[in-house]
């Protein structure tokens, strides 16, 4: 990737020559869905909030020369993998953010560590980014299956519902969750009677949710995302599933797709994120920032492009490049305190190490507005919550 090598200050020292400070300019590719199932949780929303790490962080007093570029991959590999590989050949593209879709993420993932680039993924959550098709350059930032499982599917268990049907999007991120979840699930006593899975996206899930009711579980895990999630839970009240006395787990849930669906339907359901608006001052004022240029509050996938934007613009000044060899490795060598993550830091293996918090949706009574949807529950500590680093992705040593 491009490098730009600062000696000019200490040139100007030498010499008594007035230098100006060279520019460095930076890419910045952010590759989602903006028109299908994942679009409200990232879409365009992911677009502004890179923008606004880039007006936070006051890019160009500090010598970077930041151009953002977008795209839609249609939640389709074959088209995010060409558009990953022609913003680096043809764009200067030095990193690409979000990429929700599992599939496309670990097909962009490949493209980016032939290339040079850096991923830094918010919006996809198989834990094979870090674990069977790890990368140097792919950096994992807001959430995967495994910290998912470990709060929604481990508190569930153990509060007595043990005995679980899992319906399933039939591709790598659904995949990744029923069996993350399967096994928190089972270590807590609890067992798994049964699975069905189903297309992605989806539109009618009026035949799986038959089975499952006929499975005699306690709880049905929906181990998919965004409009899936959304449709699968108004077919299931369609159905009277939880007025027969199931329980609907949302694996994966955004406050967005709660708003969509209104407290009215979603009330009770428990879910597990890496970020709410409403946390504390910081992410509230941040939020307020979003939602003035967006019409809605971020989801946690915003914040983590927007986090991730951050810390890699701060690596690029430490080493005064977009040499992603030295970004990443800076990226790594440096923890984080984050207005809206709190503190962490970037493992060896790329997975960022953060709180995960478990919340529960407010009943429509004790909500006092549109957007006062959670109630936490519980904070899961980041090294709890996310797998242990394999040896075979520690690349500490390629720093």
């Amino acid at each position: 990737m491009r490098s730009i090598a600062l000696g000019t200050a200490a040139v100007a020292a030498l010499t008594g020559t007035a230098y100006a400070q060279e520019t460095i300019d930076v890419t910045l590719g952010v590759l989602n869905d903006r028109s299908g199932t994942y679009a409200d949780l990232s879409g365009e929303g992911s677009v502004i909030a890179a923008r606004m790490a880039v007006e936070d962080f006051n890019a160009e007093e500090k010598g970077l020369n930041v151009e953002i570029l977008s795209a839609d991959h249609q939640n389709k590999p074959d088209v995010g993998s060409n558009i990953a590989r022609q913003w680096y050949e043809q764009e200067g593209v030095d990193a690409i953010l979000d990429v929700p879709t599992s599939s496309v993420a670990l097909a962009v993932a490949d493209i980016s560590n032939q290339m040079g680039g850096v991923l830094l993924n918010s919006g996809a959550g198989s834990t094979e980014l870090t674990q069977g098709q790890c990368a140097p350059t792919t950096i994992h930032w807001t959430y995967d299956t495994a910290a998912l499982a470990k709060g929604t599917g481990q508190a569930i268990t153990e509060a007595g519902a043990d005995k679980w049907y899992f319906l399933t999007a039939d591709y790598a991120f659904g995949h990744s969750l029923e069996e993350n979840t399967m096994n928190v699930v089972e270590e807590a006593g609890g067992e798994v009677v049964g699975s069905v899975r189903h297309p992605f996206p989806a539109t009618d899930f009026s035949s799986f949710l038959l089975q499952a009711q006929a499975s005699g579980a306690d709880v049905i895990g929906l181990a998919n995302a965004g409009g899936d999630t959304v449709n699968a839970i108004k077919q299931a009240s369609e159905f009277g599933i939880t007025q027969s006395g199931q329980s609907l787990a949302a694996l994966l849930m955004f406050i967005s797709d709660v708003h969509a669906l209104s407290p009215e339907t979603a009330q009770g359901l428990q879910l597990t994120e890496a970020f709410y608006w409403d946390q504390n001052d910081e992410t509230r004022e941040w939020s307020s920032r979003f939602e003035e240029r967006h019409n809605a509050k971020p989801t946690m996938v915003h914040a983590g492009v927007y986090s991730a934007a951050m810390h890699y613009l701060r690596a690029v000044e430490a080493v005064g490049s977009t040499n992603n060899e030295e970004v990443v490795a800076h990226m790594k060598a440096n923890s984080f305190d984050d207005p809206l993550f709190g503190e962490g830091y970037v493992r060896a293996d790329g997975r960022v190490i953060h709180d995960m918090y478990l919340f529960e949706v407010k009943a429509p009574a004790d909500s006092e507005g549109e957007w006062d949807l959670y109630e936490q529950k519980a904070v899961i500590a980041g090294e709890e919550a996310f797998l242990p680093m394999i040896d075979e992705c520690d690349f500490s040593s390629e720093g």
